[in-house]
């Protein structure tokens, strides 16, 4: 792996040398640089989880270790005893929470008697999106959101993204999820549901015979780049959304050591108080379903 890596580097550093324009040898090299230090800290966190791991299961103790990687033994207790290595499952770096705008009109807000029109995201997301800050930065990420526009065209080609998102919000996320071969979104007469393609089972929310339940959709699913993955939450209404992440406070770790990176879905459960709104029960009902070869 390592003669790979550096085969590829000297083809990209011998390319670059090679054009003729120096204006063009400049923006070039400077983009480069510029993504060299955004992956060099996200190796970085990859090496410390993969140290951390690899004494947690007792693979090797620190002193093989610190020979494996030609350094001291106490550069290795300084590099392993970092942030969790479950924060990866979330991200290796800033990490991006992409939240859906949808239009809200005619309903009144803080008591005015003016009608709230024009573009909005869902007060449900937002705490939601609240949820899992407390829960990145308890993990040692750093979290901001933003907001997907009308018609939801995000931008999905990148690192360490979240999407909360509906997809009768957006035709990008909707097409997406056709690629899951075991769950997937449905409309019928009765409203949004989900399918677990496997059984036939179909899972209507709890909110529609008027409980105080819901359920999601989440997974990890492919860029359109092909480059990577992204994270994408989804309830059926979106108060199951926050589901998602109170599920997640809870298996977080048992989580990262299942799946670490790779692709998956699944349907989470849950039920909320009818007064605060916050989520009070959570679990997941389907098994992690994997795509083929992955």
């Amino acid at each position: 792996m390592k003669k790979q890596l550096d085969a590829a580097f000297d083809v990209t550093l011998s390319q670059l040398k090679e054009l003729t324009d120096p204006l063009e040898r400049a923006k070039v090299a400077h983009v480069l640089v510029g993504r060299a230090q955004d992956y060099g800290t996200e190796f970085q966190v990859v090496r410390n989880e993969a140290m951390n791991e690899t004494l947690r299961v007792g693979q090797l103790n620190s002193t093989q270790l610190a020979a494996e990687l030609g350094i001291s033994k106490g550069r290795v207790s300084q590099l392993a005893k970092g942030a969790p290595p479950e924060r990866l499952f979330l991200g290796s770096g800033k990490v991006i929470v992409a939240l859906a705008e949808k239009l809200e009109d005619g309903k009144l807000k803080d008591g005015r008697d003016k009608p709230v029109q024009g573009p909005v995201i869902a007060t449900e997301d937002v705490q939601t999106y609240e949820r899992l800050r407390e829960l990145a930065e308890e993990i040692g990420l750093e979290i901001a959101f933003e907001r997907i526009p009308l018609g939801g065209n995000v931008r999905l080609n990148r690192n360490n993204l979240v999407v909360i998102c509906g997809p009768r919000l957006s035709p990008l996320i909707e097409q997406i999820l056709e690629s899951d071969p075991h769950l997937r979104f449905g409309k019928d007469d009765e409203g949004w549901h989900l399918v677990d393609r496997n059984t036939g089972q179909v899972y209507r929310s709890p909110m529609d015979q008027g409980e105080n339940g819901d359920i999601a959709y989440f997974g990890r699913l492919p860029r359109p780049d092909g480059q990577g993955t992204f994270l994408y939450i989804a309830g059926i209404h979106a108060r199951g959304s926050g589901g998602v992440i109170h599920w997640l406070n809870q298996e977080l770790a048992n989580v990262h050591r299942e799946l670490k990176a790779r692709r998956f879905s699944t349907l989470i459960s849950s039920r909320f108080d009818p007064e605060s709104l916050e989520i009070v029960e959570s679990e997941r009902i389907t098994p992690f379903y994997r795509p083929e070869g992955s």
